[in-house]
């Protein structure tokens, strides 16, 4: 399976990139701090490269012996493995379920800095986000130039009208995961032309396609909402770089339209999955595009700025969202997460390990409803947007699955094929 492929080969590369990082900087350690930060450096990569043998040797997954606040949580969620291997021996990498032990690697790399000062802020995949984002400046000049021109005569769209830029606009963010390869389906890495462009001939690879319903939750929400309440849309993020700024553009765009009057960023509060935006990045991506020497960058950036002041933007990082946990077991592990989340009247799930937290990341029959997926996790309507990465889908027609399959045997994790899946809560 993907799985074994991602523990076997994809892992234990991101270790020694990792490990790699972390020897690069070892000057900039010593410069900062002397022969601590140097000894640090030695001990933080001693312990990868520990935790790298143990993976590739199918050790038993150990419990964590570090203070930080969510120890705790993790060591008792091992405990549950290890009731459900029914005395088969302990959890180990190999014979665990791989979104379990791909979280608790992540959880490691942190605790491999984490307990190592002067060099536990040290974000280890910080230059690869930077450098996705500079590496999109076509695609974001693009989308920035188009946003800010659609602007202009926002007011005096029609309702047909501001659909279509909805639509548009949620198709950016879902591709966005694309980034890399800029909506061009491959051809060359960088993005020549507007990733607006080539949205119409992506259509066929939205596999189920909700955007009319989400259209109509938040035009009929909005109707129904008085003056008193505001309508809240809730953003639970995925990558940085290119398709975070497609989410800002997206969270913009709905304010401006007036489908919402506050838009709820959630992020994660430590470094996760290599490109996952954290605080950090979501501040340094809002400055970059406010001091770029570009129009309509800097005017996104400076909108936003002012957005995130006035608390019409708010971000959060919870610590559920780098739990182990799927989101069905919310309700009992973060409270606090999940009454807040209530509170919205969207909430908009970007990428691919969201949709695997979604939905169990179990083996499912193609055909299951997603709501019957979602396992009772209904804290508000949500849709997931999500580009194809692993081996987890539900909600297809009969036969709509079986019949890629056969003309495309890794459509499910090839990126190519996209969601926009939606569940109106009960």
């Amino acid at each position: 399976s993907f799985a074994y492929f991602t523990i076997k080969d994809r892992l234990p590369q991101i270790l020694t990139r990792v490990i790699d990082t972390l020897h690069r900087h070892k000057n900039e350690f010593f410069e900062e701090h002397g022969e601590k930060g140097v000894e640090a450096e030695k001990r933080a990569i001693s312990f990868l490269s520990k935790l790298r043998n143990e993976l590739q040797t199918d050790k038993p997954v150990t419990p964590l012996e570090d203070e930080l606040p969510d120890a705790a949580l993790w060591n008792h969620y091992l405990d549950y493995q290890r009731n459900l291997s029914n005395g088969n021996g302990e959890p180990s990498w190999f014979q665990s379920p791989w979104l379990y032990v791909e979280c608790y690697m992540y959880r490691r790399i942190h605790a491999a800095l984490a307990q190592n000062p002067p060099i536990d802020n040290f974000d280890v995949f910080k230059e690869g986000k930077a450098q996705n984002f500079f590496e999109s400046q076509e695609a974001v000049i693009a989308l920035c130039t188009y946003f800010q021109e659609l602007l202009k005569n926002i007011k005096d769209l029609d309702e047909k009208q501001l659909q279509e830029e909805l639509f548009r606009l949620l198709q950016v963010s879902l591709w966005g995961n694309k980034c890399d390869l800029s909506f061009s389906a491959g051809e060359g890495r960088s993005q020549k032309s507007s990733p607006l462009q080539s949205l119409e001939n992506m259509i066929p690879y939205i596999l189920v396609n909700d955007m009319e319903k989400l259209w109509s939750l938040l035009v009929n929400t909005k109707k129904r909402n008085t003056e008193k309440s505001n309508v809240r849309v809730d953003i639970i993020l995925d990558n940085a770089g290119f398709e975070l700024v497609s989410d800002l553009v997206l969270a913009d765009f709905l304010l401006s339209s007036k489908l919402a009057d506050e838009v709820h960023f959630h992020g994660k509060s430590i470094p996760w999955y290599v490109s996952d935006t954290t605080k950090h990045d979501f501040n340094w991506t809002v400055k970059q595009l406010q001091s770029a020497n570009h129009m309509w960058m800097s005017r996104c950036g400076i909108n936003w700025e002012g957005n995130l002041k006035k608390g019409v933007w708010v971000y959060h990082d919870h610590m559920f969202w780098t739990l182990p946990h799927d989101f069905s077991s919310m309700a009992e592990v973060a409270p606090d997460l999940y009454v807040d989340l209530q509170k919205s009247n969207l909430l908009l799930f970007k990428g691919d390990l969201n949709y695997r937290k979604l939905t169990g990341d179990r083996k499912w029959e193609y055909t299951v409803p997603f709501y019957q997926a979602l396992n009772k996790f209904h804290p508000a309507p949500l849709c997931s947007l999500r580009t194809l990465k692993s081996d987890t889908q539900v909600g297809l027609k009969p036969g709509q699955g079986e019949q890629i399959q056969a003309s495309e045997p890794e459509w499910m994790v090839s990126g190519k094929y996209g969601v926009v899946q939606f569940d109106a809560a009960p």
